[in-house]
């Protein structure tokens, strides 16, 4: 089974900030894609604890060596928005 990135709006450099396609002028979200379609260059480039959504929570796989800057197999990037 091959894995990849979907061609979505969230992966797409065309998305602004505030969730309208720059390209259509319209309100879309993660579910939407189209033939328009750019790839963003880098889609997160700064993986790292204080990135990651389970940091200081109950659900990080280290709680006790955990710190910024440094990567786990476990992390789980927040979302774009928080």
């Amino acid at each position: 089974m091959a894995i990849r990135l979907g061609n979505s709006c969230s992966n797409c450099k065309n998305l602004l900030a505030t969730q309208i396609c720059k390209k259509h002028g319209v309100k879309v979200n993660s579910s939407y894609t189209c033939d328009n379609f750019e790839m963003k260059a880098a889609l997160k480039d700064d993986a790292n604890c204080s990135t990651c959504a389970r940091y200081e929570t109950t659900t990080c796989a280290n709680p006790k060596k955990a710190a910024p800057g440094m990567l786990c197999s476990h992390w789980a990037p927040l979302n774009a928005t928080a």
